[in-house]
């Protein structure tokens, strides 16, 4: 049976059904959402709502149940992810899973607290210090979000990572109609053999650390840290293709802009034009390989990419791309959002130069 949820509740629920059982935040706009949900929610089956006095102990509060092997995670808004990035290196190096919800609102600075995606850079390619990615969803629908969020704590145990669920105003606010899934047993989860939880004294005690003095020691926790985002392009890549077979224009969306953008396509294929969309469904690992195999047909004569911000996901277009096509961009900023007529009207207006 479906049920109508806001996105940030629907969010919310998914976590506590995917096994969360502690969360520690800060309020901001527009995610409030989530931790009003969790502060109710988790006391009822026996979990742990905690809101901290600032975004950097609820970081370092994530960093602390994780390493005791609870299924813990935090949700924010850009300026308070902006907040936790030490927190989250140190996560990373650590090598910790956990899970992250950034529901991006319009910036630099203060900003808006209206819908943007500004936060790419900060997210994909590590907003704090060293070398370190996480696993990067940018959900286009709240059953997308709910879904992904329902798997996200196994993503993150898998890998020992964060995961980040990369959201928007409109997604966490919007309200849809959601199948929810049934609630997984904790008692069922593989036992975490490296967590601080008490097992092991002397020699054998469990240390968990992202402090490496030795520099050959550093470097190959680099590499192994590689091998596994390695193993992520190859395993947990994941796109939606529309339209793009006979495409000559291919938009690259990702989100709720992505979702304008499927109506465009639809608007222009009535008036004419071949236009198809890749959507990245992860954002890291990036669908590389995808959008490099419709840059190599024929057809295919520019990318465009449609983005919430002065334009960051266009990097990594162009390096998938590869210099086969042409790659221009197309995007709102301080909060605006385009309309399906907007888009349109933008390609319309470049083919007809």
């Amino acid at each position: 049976m479906k049920k109508l949820m806001k996105g940030n509740e629907a969010i919310a629920e998914a976590a506590v059904r995917g096994g969360c059982r502690a969360f520690f935040g800060y309020p901001i706009t527009p995610q409030n959402e989530i931790p009003e949900y969790l502060s109710k929610r988790l006391p009822e089956v026996g979990g742990c709502f905690i809101q901290a006095e600032s975004e950097v102990s609820a970081i370092n509060m994530v960093y602390g149940a994780a390493g005791s092997g609870a299924r813990a995670m935090t949700s924010s808004s850009s300026p308070g992810i902006s907040l936790k990035q030490e927190g989250i290196s140190y996560i990373c190096g650590a090598e910790l899973p956990c899970v992250i919800v950034n529901m991006v609102r319009g910036g630099p600075g203060l900003g808006g607290i209206q819908p943007a995606q500004s936060d790419y850079f900060q997210t994909v390619k590590g907003g704090g210090h060293g070398d370190y990615h996480m696993l990067v969803y940018g959900p286009g629908s709240v059953q997308e979000a709910l879904d992904i969020m329902y798997d996200a704590f196994d993503k993150a145990d898998e890998y020992r990572m964060p995961v980040m669920i990369l959201g928007d105003g409109m997604i966490g606010q919007i309200m849809e109609a959601v199948e929810l899934p049934e609630m997984k047993d904790p008692a069922t989860f593989p036992k975490k053999e490296w967590a601080t939880d008490g097992t092991g004294i002397g020699a054998n005690r469990r240390i968990v650390n992202s402090l490496y003095i030795e520099p050959d020691v550093l470097e190959a926790v680099n590499h192994r840290l590689f091998d596994r985002y390695a193993t992520l392009a190859e395993k947990e890549t994941r796109y939606e293709a529309y339209k793009v077979e006979d495409a000559e224009i291919v938009i690259v969306a990702y989100g709720t802009v992505a979702r304008i953008c499927k109506s465009a396509i639809n608007m222009l294929r009535e008036k004419g034009y071949k236009v198809g969309m890749i959507r990245p469904i992860t954002l890291f690992p990036f669908p590389t390989k995808a959008i490099e195999a419709v840059a190599s047909q024929e057809c295919v004569k520019e990318f465009i990419s449609v983005e919430l911000s002065m334009g960051q996901m266009i990097e990594d277009v162009k390096l998938a791309v590869n210099g086969k096509k042409t790659v221009s961009f197309y995007g709102r900023t301080g909060g605006n959002v385009m309309s399906p007529e907007d888009v349109a009207e933008f390609i319309i207006a470049k083919e007809n130069k």
